[in-house]
């Protein structure tokens, strides 16, 4: 092998980098576990506890400490030539998904009809609303952006009618933007754009909106050009919360902000009442908990090293001791630290403390401006409140805002507001002149900005927020304000909540079946080839150390299915290597010495090693594009495996060997019981194809008629509805619960899932039906049709948060219209990966009887897959429910079907261009032969693999591991019986002589 110590330097360097990576993951699980450690020492409920792992968290990532006379965050990693902090160590380490870490996972569709009302004022135009309930409809069975079903609608039925018409967007609002001269086409490009601002806007309410649930890895994105948001919070506690919050509409509003100064009088008076209240509580908890204090310090200390605070401290000034600065003449009280909030909320809101205030103040509403990036501060407002906690003006008269320039050229924004709202809008700003005050504008809470008047009196609604902006900051206020403009609702339509417990039992079977299918695949290579195999294996156990270290220097997520593809590809890679093994042993079987044997075993097993990895790694880019969320997980361990397969195997396989064989060993490439197994082969596997094609067609015929008859068990990805994962203290009957939930429901289903006390609720109950409401109510239903199953005083709380493990540790939602795109982009899915693939051998092979041979065994192999799904789904004691992971089996069968078939072509290929043609079939049967035991080798040690995290794996992937264990037996019976005979019975010439005839 050439370039030999390029290799090795890019082995070292991959090898350092990943270790690197990973370190970062090991301690970040370490002070998780410190943090635990701490929590159950101290507490005892549950809740407490994962309380106390937050705060204990929080300090890490808040607390200073001094450092040659500065502040600076605490360092909690230190490898030498660079130390972290926590959250540096955080945004390092490998992200765990939903399924791994529980919390909760959604998609938001953004009401586009809603935004459409708001553009359109309300008109009551017949032909506008009919228009926008004719989309609905054509919404069901299209995969369109509602707009463009909008467009349809409305050009079917509008006669004379025009979008321009000032009974609907030719209003005074849309003015100057959209006149009653305009043609239709000039307004839709219009209404697409503000379309697009208006969920721009709601993305950004959103993302500002999740950065309150402290969650370390969250992860938002606009999927495509929809209105759909993915959400995506692991870790998230508090789920019912996170919905609540991310499904209501934006509060925009603007208040009158009083004088920062006016209240330095009340924080000095505030500060002397609590001092008397605080310091007893904080005397009462030294006191209780001195010997956890002194653990905590240990644990700190261990963590990172001597601090300079001391936890047993008492706080002599309640508020002054916190306060960090005051406002300088503006409508800025006071500034703080962030991680102080609430705590100063809490002094400020005690009833004591409200009683200080003047009658003029009582009802001052304390505020929160918005944290600057890279800032540990925030600023505290006082705005002018009333008593029924309304704003003087709301944001929903906003009509317009976006960015522009002030005369100085400096970044401002502009906004323009209705007729109601400019009225109102000239009053308080008048006030503001006058008074030399602000007006605070408030989105949730947060006072995003507080601008004063310079000029008098605004009228007419349009007004210009100058300041000290940064073009993103204008931007972001920009859509702040236009967030407010129009009421569109953001309905969950796809959503799952994964219990905190569910997800670690996950990551626990997942690491033992791992280390029980990395155990068995080693010994097996060490069995069948002896010293060679311990090369392989060590190649294996390098390969898995740079999947993790890509994985986690990539940001990728790590799904359980993503731990099954990394499972699946130590089959692939030891696939690679038995080819390569099996080419050696040919070629020492002629006679060759050592060194030329290895050279050319490694030169002829490239050619199939690249194939049959490409048309896998097609399937799984396929896989990729379509799938979402734990497939995409799956679909990325897969790649990557893909490519660090073929390093480790073809590379570092061969330094191993190279090094051992030119210092004087000797390898057999096999053992006493394996050396001379499979050779001498001679089966007439040409001659046995009829016996196949009737074998075959009984299966594919017996599979239709299951497919037409009985069908398939389809889950609420393809047919829509809410699915609950529940669990008791006890077994329960499947039936008797089914009968309790149907009284409730009218129809649900009902399966045992892993064991007797855990069950799999589903029902179409309010199916269409996508508001926060609607989930609560069909969540309470189940909790009272299950409440006689359920311990004696289970509240619907700890039912749904799964307290002591028992209760809803799993939910799921899939709106009709998105299981109906799941369903399509399936379809489009399988059908994309076997034209990609049917494109890829014509290219690769240059006969398109290869193609069709490959083709019509992927189709055998899907078709028996199916149809073993419909025949056992009723009786088997585990989900076999199609869903999306069903459809990542597939294409992943499609993969190893395609892997094994292009491995027979390209030794036929090989050997007819050898021996001169095909001649009747003799040089096919003898590829076939030759390339037996890598056929059985692999498909043996893949089963092994998938076997042990069948067995030893989770409950939720034991369907997906059941279709690719299925799909392994075909694909390696079709491979040889069905593309092999197929390619060779469409051949014009088949090379018989009158012999073969014969």
């Amino acid at each position: 092998m050439q370039n030999k110590g390029l290799v090795k330097l890019f082995a070292v360097l991959f090898g350092l980098v990943s270790i690197y990576q990973l370190s970062f993951t090991f301690k970040a699980n370490q002070i998780d576990s410190t943090a635990e450690e701490l929590a159950i020492s101290k507490f005892d409920t549950p809740e407490e506890r994962a309380a106390e792992e937050v705060r204990y968290l929080d300090s890490l990532k808040t607390n200073k400490v001094d450092v040659d006379g500065k502040q600076e965050s605490i360092k909690v990693f230190d490898i030498g030539i660079a130390d972290y902090t926590y959250n540096e160590v955080k945004d390092k380490a490998m992200n765990l998904g939903l399924d791994l870490k529980g919390g909760i996972n959604v998609i938001l569709e953004i009401s586009v009809k809603d935004i459409l009302v708001g553009l359109a004022n309300d008109s009551k135009d017949p032909v506008f609303n009919k228009a926008l309930s004719d989309a609905e409809e054509i919404q069901k069975d299209a995969q369109e952006p509602y707009l463009e079903s909008f467009y349809k609608a409305f050009d079917a039925i509008k006669g004379d009618q025009k979008l321009a018409s000032p009974d609907i967007f030719a209003n005074r609002t849309m003015y100057p933007d959209i006149t009653n001269d305009m043609s239709d086409d000039d307004v839709k490009g219009i209404i697409k754009t503000k379309v697009d601002e208006s969920i721009v806007s709601a993305f950004e309410v959103l993302r500002k909106r999740i950065d309150k649930f402290g969650v370390t890895q969250p992860n938002i994105q606009r999927l495509g050009n929809s209105g759909r948001i993915l959400v995506e919070l692991p870790g998230a506690k508090d789920v019912e919360r996170v919905k609540k919050l991310l499904q209501s509409t934006a509060q925009l509003e603007f208040w009158d902000a009083y004088r920062g100064e006016q209240f330095l009088p009340f924080l000095a008076q505030a500060n002397e009442t609590l001092k008397p209240i605080v310091n007893t509580e904080k005397d009462t908890e030294v006191a209780v908990d001195s010997t956890v204090a002194e653990k905590t310090d240990s644990l700190i200390d261990d963590l990172v090293g001597e601090t300079t605070t001391d936890s047993t401290d008492v706080t002599v000034n309640p508020i002054f001791d916190l306060l960090r600065g005051y406002g300088s003449g503006g409508p800025v009280v006071a500034t703080f630290e962030a991680k102080d909030k609430e705590l100063v909320t809490s002094y400020l809101n005690n009833p004591q403390v409200r009683a200080l205030l003047p009658a003029e103040q009582r009802y001052v509403k304390f505020v929160w401006g918005i944290q600057p990036k890279d800032s540990d501060y925030v600023d505290l407002y006082a705005l002018v409140g009333n008593r029924e906690n309304q704003p003087p003006l709301s944001g929903a008269v906003i009509s317009d805002a976006r960015q522009s320039y002030s005369q100085t050229g400096k970044p401002s924004v502009s906004m323009q507001m209705d007729s109601k709202g400019a009225k109102i809008w000239e009053e308080m700003t008048g006030k503001a002149y006058q008074q030399q005050s602000q007006i605070a504008i408030v989105l949730d809470d947060i006072v995003y900005s507080a601008p004063g008047v310079t000029t008098g009196p605004i009228s007419g609604g349009n007004s210009e927020i100058s300041g000290s902006f940064t073009l993103n900051e204008a931007v972001d206020l920009a859509n702040v304000l236009r967030a407010g403009k129009l009421p569109a609702s953001a309905d969950i339509v796809q959503a799952e909540e994964v219990g905190a417990t569910l997800g670690q039992e996950a990551i626990d079977s997942g690491i033992k079946s791992f280390l029980i299918a990395l155990s068995l695949v080693l010994l097996w290579m060490i069995l069948y080839y002896g010293k060679s195999g311990i090369f392989a294996d060590i190649a294996l156990l390098f390969n898995i150390l740079l999947i993790f270290g890509v994985l986690s220097g990539l940001g990728a997520v790590l799904t359980l299915p993503g731990l099954a593809g990394i499972v699946l590809t130590i089959g692939m890679s030891v696939d690679a290597n038995v080819l390569i093994f099996e080419r050696v042993r040919e070629e020492i079987s002629k006679g060759k010495g050592q060194k030329e044997a290895v050279k050319d075993g490694f030169a002829n097993a490239l050619s199939s090693i690249l194939d049959a990895n490409i048309t896998t790694g097609l399937t799984a880019i396929i896989l990729f594009v379509f799938g979402t969320g734990p497939i995409k997980g799956f679909a990325t361990t897969l790649l990557i495996g893909i490519v660090t397969s073929l390093f480790t195997a073809i590379f570092i396989t061969r330094l191993l060997v190279d090094w051992y064989v030119n210092r004087g060993g000797k390898l057999e490439f096999s053992t006493a019981l394996t050396k001379g197994l499979f050779k001498n082969l001679n089966i007439d596997f040409i001659s046995k194809r009829k016996v196949a094609y009737v074998f075959s067609a009984i299966l594919i015929v017996v599979s239709i008629g299951s497919l037409a008859t009985k069908g398939l068990d389809q889950g609420i990805d393809f047919v829509g509805g809410r699915t609950y994962q529940v669990r008791f203290d006890q077994d329960v009957n499947p039936e008797e619960v089914k009968a309790d939930v149907e009284s409730v429901f009218e129809s649900a289903e009902v399966k045992t899932i892993g064991n007797s006390h855990q069950l799999k609720i589903s029902t179409k109950f309010m199916v269409n039906e996508n508001s926060a409401e609607a989930d609560s109510i069909v969540q309470t239903k189940l909790y009272e049709s299950l409440s006689k199953y359920l311990p004696q005083g289970t509240s619907y709380d700890d039912f749904s948060k799964a307290k002591n493990n028992v209760g809803k540790v799993f939910s799921g939602k899939v709106s009709p219209t998105i299981a109906d795109d799941i369903k399509k982009e399936s379809f489009w899915a399988v059908l994309g990966s076997l034209v990609v693939v049917f494109l890829y051998i014509l290219l690769r092979f240059k006969k398109w009887q290869f193609s069709t041979g490959a083709v019509a065994a992927v189709f055998h192999d899907i078709i028996i897959v199916l149809g073993v799904f419909s025949i056992t789904y009723s009786f088997m004691p585990f989900s076999m429910e199609i869903d999306q992971a069903f459809i990542a089996a597939i294409l992943t069968v499609i993969g190893y079907s395609l892997n094994d078939t292009v491995v027979v072509f390209d030794r036929i290929r090989e050997v007819i261009a050898e021996r001169a043609g095909f001649k009747g079939g003799k040089n096919i049967n003898s590829a076939i032969n030759s390339t037996l035991s890598r056929t059985l080798n692999t498909s043996l040690t893949t089963l092994v693999v998938l076997l042990a995290m069948f067995i030893f794996g989770a409950d939720s992937l034991r369907g997906l591991l059941f279709a690719l264990i299925v799909g392994v037996v075909v694909g390696t019976y079709s491979s040889v019986f069905i593309a092999t005979p197929v390619m060779y019975d469409t051949l014009k010439n088949k090379g018989e002589t009158a012999e073969d005839k014969e």
